[in-house]
């Protein structure tokens, strides 16, 4: 079953997400490897796809696990969790329906 990881970032979380991007980006390529990553990204903290200094508010990871233990304990472990990143995550079910 899919999931949906809702992330909420601390304030002022840019230099925490650049120390640890390449381990969090490894970990979101692995889920793509095997065929189990439907989407992923952060929330621009301002209205652009580029928000500069303004960082990020957040992310969203869709991702395919075996039960909603499986999927919070793959958000625990996140690179960004561990670097201080997140506030707040949220993991529920999702179910796809379009496209």
């Amino acid at each position: 079953m899919y999931y949906a990881i809702i992330s909420e970032d601390v304030d002022n979380s840019l230099t925490l997400r650049k120390s640890a991007r390449p381990a969090h980006i490894e970990r979101l390529q692995q889920l793509k490897k095997e065929g189990r990553l439907l989407i992923a990204g952060p929330h621009p903290a301002i209205d652009t796809p580029d928000p500069g200094d303004a960082g990020f508010s957040g992310s969203l990871v869709v991702a395919e696990f075996d039960s909603l233990a499986a999927a919070e304990a793959w958000a625990a472990s996140d690179p960004y969790m561990d670097a201080g990143v997140y506030n707040k995550v949220t993991v529920k079910p999702f179910k796809v329906v379009l496209p």
